[in-house]
């Protein structure tokens, strides 16, 4: 959506040749560009409803979004002087840590007047390009350090694209981006395969088998359930990858791909090379299919909370799996403890009935 042009002023006597409202968070970009040297003056403006809020304005050289944005972050401390330093972003889990960024940045200063924090800087464009995909956002402080921010609302649709030498500003709005519904189908599909069907399977397996054959089609069913969506969730995360060229996320990935080897592992030999209970090879097969079985239970957990970190859907929903998790890890406890109290009880019953058996002469 294009905005209207707002009007040019000057801010502590710097005078800028345009500007554009931006759509969401109370925000407006003015800038002057110099297509012959490839640099933008540029000042960031935005209101904060106290000075406990950081601001920061990005551009982002790789994609749309924030990840792999090279923002400029500003904030007053709280001895009221400014706080302005740049941070490359590199993961939705990112702390706005000061680091250097991808393209040069000069002149870079910041003031707080009438509730509103402006951000000044010289950039020199990435490839001397007069069209960037910018971020901006705002969120709260703890002390001198920013928090996370919002992750609802107009704090998911601050970003888009900005046209120096037309200014010409485009807002993408997240909620339809094409991008963001595979990270979040991505994440369910996952979630709910690796981290919810497959262990409630194992669980199955392990302590209801005197309903027989019930236990091994619930089992089955759990486990073929969580591999497909597993290897959904597999080519979702291959597609996401693609799209995001330059982003890595070198642990979540090299975990997905060993819970895909693994668990196609785990299916080929299950259905092709498992041997007869008579058999006596059995107890090895049963050996490999259980560390499979449960590394592949472990890894997936792991990884799940590793996309939480760099999804960023909100506390609610993380908070809501570990709960989902615990309470499936005290489920399996409390048979596991059952199991083996049965079993003990068993053991002593019949240690009891050997000694009271009369002894024939």
């Amino acid at each position: 959506m294009s905005q209207q042009a707002c009007t040019p002023h000057s801010f502590n006597q710097k005078t800028f040749d345009a500007c554009q409202s931006l759509q969401v968070l109370n925000s407006t970009i003015h800038w002057s560009y110099y297509p012959s040297k490839g640099t933008v003056d540029v000042a960031f403006s935005q209101a904060v409803v106290s000075d406990s809020r950081w601001v920061a304005w990005a551009i982002n050289p790789t994609s749309t979004g924030m990840v792999g944005s090279q923002a400029i972050v500003a904030f007053r401390r709280t001895d009221g002087t400014m706080n302005i330093y740049s941070s490359p972003i590199k993961s939705y889990a990112t702390r706005l840590e000061q680091g250097n960024l991808s393209f040069p940045l000069f002149d870079v200063s910041a003031i707080y007047e009438n509730n509103q924090i402006v951000i000044f800087a010289t950039i020199g464009l990435p490839n001397n390009v007069s069209v960037v995909n910018h971020v901006w956002q705002q969120g709260p402080l703890s002390g001198n350090t920013p928090q996370m921010h919002s992750v609802s609302g107009p704090n998911v649709q601050s970003f888009g694209t900005l046209d120096f030498l037309s200014g010409k500003v485009e807002t993408i709005r997240r909620a339809t981006s094409s991008v963001f519904k595979v990270k979040i189908s991505h994440g369910i599909i996952n979630t709910v395969s690796w981290g919810i069907l497959m262990p409630v399977g194992a669980i199955v397996a392990r302590h209801f088998k005197a309903s027989d054959p019930a236990w091994f089609h619930v089992h089955r069913a759990c486990q073929m359930l969580g591999y497909f969506g597993g290897v959904a969730g597999f080519a979702t995360g291959v597609w996401l990858g693609h799209k995001s060229s330059g982003i890595e996320y070198k642990g979540h990935r090299c975990i997905g791909i060993t819970l895909m080897a693994l668990a196609t592992l785990q299916v080929l030999v299950a259905l092709c090379l498992r041997p007869k209970k008579t058999d006596k090879r059995r107890v090895f097969w049963n050996w490999f299919h259980y560390l499979v079985g449960y590394g592949t239970i472990v890894l997936g957990v792991v990884n799940i909370l590793k996309g939480f970190d760099i999804l960023q859907p909100g506390k609610f929903w993380k908070i809501s799996y570990l709960i989902t998790i615990i309470v499936i890890g005290c489920v399996a406890v409390i048979l596991e403890a059952w199991k083996w109290l049965s079993l003990w009880k068993s053991k002593t019953a019949q240690a009891a009935e050997e000694k009271t058996e009369p002894i024939e002469v």
